[in-house]
């Protein structure tokens, strides 16, 4: 099975709020739908955490290295193209691009072969695991109702994040946690996520120590992002005396780049994002590198249902993963696949059995966000 194009389509028209501080727009794009054609007519859906120009333009520098290459080999194929864009965009836009690249060559893997691609990926040591709802965070009444119409969807996991978190005082931060466990209640579990990866976050570690002795009152299951994205030294120093977990990595790219926050233990639990940081290949690298250095490993999940798909088969393919993020209110994950996710009784997710990345678009919908179904032709 050879590939013979490679397209993309960026989703418009319901792009969630981000809580950044250039806020992102509607009808903005910042995720983009791949797929792989092949020339036995099979199609591999990947997902990209980039806008779809750069996604267009990283396809346009690729096409020689990806043009007929052997669509059922995805680690040897991704690895190819990594190591061929050292000089043009090592963990960068196309570093991006080769994540979908990569999740649509295992969900072609998985089509020819008749399995999930969690099984294709070391085997599957879970068949359901519990998503938590991903949420911005809001001044306290608004964030306390939201987290109760959440909850009535069966979540027993939430994260909240950005929005006003560290960005007025200590007495706000408290208070909109202190709205968010009362909403939950105590059984539940509760993250926050400060957002320290956008622009100009100005806060340091001691603000993120005394935050972290606060979040400790009230059950935290992690900090997350609480310091910009390359301060490394802060870090280690903040996991190393925060009495809650401290998580981040979202924002790094292929695992040479994961290697020094591991090994220093900079992270209790590292996140990175299957549609930024090189595809299911090298999270998979990266996950069981985690394990090797004793860090916990949560794949970040603000994208897609492709998204999603991808981070649900690696979650059951790696052990001892406890969660993947589920971003509430968006039609880029409900709406777009045929069969809407459901959520059980005890607040778990099923992973998919069926081949591939176990997903059925939902063509309506995806041609209503992307405006065409050309991209998914022959």
């Amino acid at each position: 099975m050879k590939i013979t194009k490679i397209t993309c389509a960026g989703l418009r028209g319901a792009t969630p709020e981000g809580g950044w501080s250039n806020e992102i727009q509607p009808d903005d794009c910042v995720h983009t739908l791949i797929a792989v054609h092949t020339d036995s007519n099979q199609i591999g859906i990947g997902s990209v955490f980039t806008n779809d120009r750069l996604v267009q333009a990283s396809l346009d520098v690729l096409r020689p290295l990806y043009e007929g290459e052997n669509a059922l080999e995805p680690e040897r194929v991704s690895e190819k193209l990594h190591q061929h864009m050292f000089w043009l965009g090592r963990g960068g836009s196309i570093t991006h691009a080769i994540s979908g690249i990569d999740i649509a060559l295992w969900d072609l893997l998985g089509q020819a072969t008749g399995q999930p691609v969690g099984r294709l990926l070391g085997g599957q040591y879970i068949d359901r695991i519990q998503p938590y709802a991903s949420l911005l965070m809001q001044e306290p009444s608004k964030m306390k109702d939201s987290l109760a119409q959440v909850k009535q969807h069966g979540f027993r996991a939430f994260k909240i994040g950005w929005g006003p978190f560290g960005r007025h005082n200590a007495q706000m931060d408290e208070s909109i946690v202190a709205a968010a466990r009362d909403a939950i209640g105590p059984d539940c579990q509760l993250m926050v996520d400060a957002g320290g990866s956008d622009a100009y976050w100005h806060r340091s570690y001691k603000w993120a120590i005394q935050t972290a002795r606060m979040l400790e009152n009230y059950n935290v299951t992690w900090f997350e992002e609480a310091l910009t994205p390359d301060s490394i030294d802060d870090f280690i120093k903040l996991r190393e005396h925060s009495p809650v977990p401290i998580s981040g990595g979202e924002v790094l790219t292929r695992r040479q780049a994961f290697l020094p926050w591991l090994s220093q233990r900079a992270f209790d639990i590292v996140q990175p994002d299957v549609t930024k940081v090189g595809g299911l290949s090298e999270e998979r690298r990266i996950a069981w590198m985690a394990q090797d250095y004793g860090v916990e490993f949560v794949p970040h999940g603000w994208n897609t249902a492709v998204g999603l798909a991808a981070d649900l088969q690696l979650a059951s393919a790696i052990p001892n993963t406890r969660f993947v993020e589920y971003l509430t209110g968006s039609p880029f994950i409900d709406e777009i696949v045929e069969n809407p996710w459901s959520i059980d009784d005890n607040g778990y997710l099923i992973i998919p059995k069926l081949p591939g990345l176990g997903l059925r678009l939902n063509l309506d919908a995806v041609e209503k966000y992307t405006g065409s179904l050309q991209w998914l032709a022959p």
